[in-house]
């Protein structure tokens, strides 16, 4: 039998067409590297199926982003190694940048956004990378690999101007590539909102947005490989993704890390709320 193919938040039309879409969703189910839960893999059908069950008017943008279009892409499979994925990402992520759709993509774990956000750089100089996120993720190498989950954003601090927000979780090897000056760490952001527009005015006009799940407290997303005490709550991270959206130009996205539960839905359905508010303000005023 021929696996159907998966139509976002079960509305089929022609909206989601590749030629009629206005955003590009590439699933990258790959957990090879992760160190301790494991399940990313398994992240994007938990998601699809949430998206399914979800009512698809945003009360706050009185809008209905899935009109724009959503077409899922075939998933990129490669698993034969760290750098083999990151070769086939960042080579599909160049591809998918001359179709001048708004691109989102969804893990598998953190590792995958490595080739993205270099294509990303590559295609928009003096690009912002926006990481939320429990973990630092700046170590150069980890068990003998650059392409490692726990090396996600090193690349970009080092081609792209990184802000870190929620980071909570970090190995002294990776401070030589800590800018404190664009680090938000969640002990600090803890009852404040002023970290919301310090960060927001130390971006650049094009904002790439890499979001690892653990960024949010464990007690509303705890699954995740490696959940972390004291992360950011539901309203506090949309208020915060509203001004980056209405202030800049987010280019992308993705959203990793999503591991799922059994019969526990709630993390899904979150995820599924998460990518749809954030397709809601990309659009809004549109």
């Amino acid at each position: 039998m021929t696996k159907k193919t998966p139509i976002y938040a079960g509305i089929d039309g022609k909206h989601n067409e590749f030629d009629n879409a206005s955003v590009l969703l590439q699933s990258i189910p790959y957990d090879g590297t992760s160190t301790w839960g494991k399940g990313a893999d398994e992240g994007f059908e938990a998601f699809l199926d949430a998206s399914e069950n979800m009512e698809i008017y945003d009360i706050e943008t009185d809008s209905e982003a899935y009109k724009k279009g959503v077409h899922i892409l075939e998933p990129l499979l490669e698993d034969s190694s760290p750098k083999a994925v990151f070769e086939e990402v960042y080579n599909q992520t160049r591809e998918l940048l001359k179709t001048e759709k708004f691109l989102t993509f969804f893990g598998g774990e953190h590792s995958v956004s490595i080739g993205i956000i270099k294509a990303f750089y590559e295609a928009h100089p003096d690009l912002t990378v926006l990481q939320l996120d429990a973990h630092a993720d700046l170590r150069p190498e980890f068990h003998g690999s650059p392409y490692n989950h726990a090396c996600a954003v090193h690349d970009a601090s080092q081609n792209a101007n990184l802000i870190q927000v929620g980071i909570r979780s970090m190995d002294s090897v990776e401070l030589p590539y800590l800018d404190r000056n664009r680090c938000y760490f969640a002990e600090n952001m803890y009852g404040q909102t002023d970290w919301m527009d310090d960060s927001v005015s130390k971006m650049t006009d094009k904002v790439y947005i890499t979001l690892d799940l653990d960024v949010f407290d464990p007690s509303i997303m705890p699954a995740t490989g490696t959940p972390e005490p004291g992360g950011i709550l539901w309203n506090p991270m949309i208020s915060y993704l509203k001004k980056v959206f209405n202030q800049k130009e987010v280019v992308g996205f993705d959203i990793v890390e999503l591991a799922p539960i059994d019969n526990f839905t709630a993390p899904q359905f979150l995820t599924a709320k998460l990518y749809y508010k954030m397709l809601s303000y990309k659009f809004a005023n549109s």
